[in-house]
This record gives C-alpha cells, structure tokens and sequence, in this order.
C-alpha cells in the first residue's frame, strides 16, 4: 500500500516537473523573440556589416531599410490574396516600394553595393522562411510527442488507480 502511495507521488511529482520544466522553456523563447522592428534593424546592421559599410552609410541604411520593411509590412503579411489578381496588386506594391527604396539606397551608396544588398536580403529572407518552416514541424512534432506521452500517463494513472481500488475490495471483502 505504501510503495503504491509513493508511486503515485513521484508520479505526481515528474508531471508538476516536466510541466514547469515545459513552461521554463517557453518563455525563454518568447523572450528571445525580436520584434519587426528589432529584426529589421538587426538585418540591416548585418548587411552593413557585411559590406563593410561607413559609420554613416550604416546609419542612412538602417534607417531607410527599417522604413523599407514597415511600409511592406503595412500591406499586411498576414493578408493571404485570394486569386492571381490580388497576388499581382500585392506583389506590383511591393516592387513599387523596393523601386523608391532603391533610390533612396542609391543615394549613398554605390551601384554594387546596393546589388549586393537586394542579394543578401533576398538570401537572409529565404533563410528565415526556411527556418520558420523546420521550426514549425518540430514544434508540431513535439506537441505530437508530449500529447503521447501525456496520454500515456493519464493511462498509467488510470491502472494504478484501477488497481488500488481493486486491491481496496479485496481488503473489505
């Protein structure tokens, strides 16, 4: 009776665990997450790291690309055009704001390194897409994992009370 009772602790025990455990993690992430804005200063400063550029070239190119990312952002990502119609406004939107940027861009900055920027934004962009992608399956493959294992446990549970309260008849018959 005792050994059942204790089983039952520790089993008690791990889920409280696993589950602060769970929660720890979560919000360690949500922690590291970067706001638009962060992330698209962020982006910025590593293309102009990477293309070596002057302090104030650095400047003038995080602030029009940070404006660059809100006005596309401002078309609303999350808006899912619903035909090629709406596919083609959307993206002849876009190309109009990348065509005023590239002005802009071109004012301080020389033809190559404004190729070079549209190249290494277009590859960061690809990179993070294709990261999204591979952390959303493991995010959809480790909830498949815990809802198992959570359904497992509820199952072992249910045993071991089935078999205490079986043992339990047995002891008042």
């Amino acid at each position: 009776m005792m050994k059942h009772l204790m089983k039952i602790v520790l089993v008690a025990i791990l889920s409280i665990a696993s589950s602060t455990m769970a929660m720890a993690q979560k919000q360690d992430g949500d922690k590291k997450r970067l706001s638009r804005e962060q992330l698209a200063e962020k982006m910025a400063r590593h293309i102009a790291k990477k293309l070596a550029f002057t302090d104030e070239q650095t400047q003038k190119f995080v602030d029009a690309y940070s404006r660059q990312q809100k006005e596309i952002w401002a078309l609303g990502e999350n808006k899912h055009p619903q035909n090629v119609q709406e596919r083609f406004d959307r993206s002849e939107k876009i190309l109009s704001i990348r065509k005023k940027y590239y002005k802009e861009y071109a004012s301080f900055l020389s033809e190559e390194q404004v190729n070079r920027v549209y190249d290494i934004d277009r590859r960061q962009m690809k990179q993070m897409v294709d990261k999204n992608k591979k952390d959303a399956k493991s995010r959809r493959k480790n909830a498949q994992k815990e809802k198992a294992k959570a359904k497992k446990q509820r199952a072992k549970a249910q045993k071991e009370r089935a078999k205490k309260n079986k043992k339990s008849q047995n002891y008042s018959d």
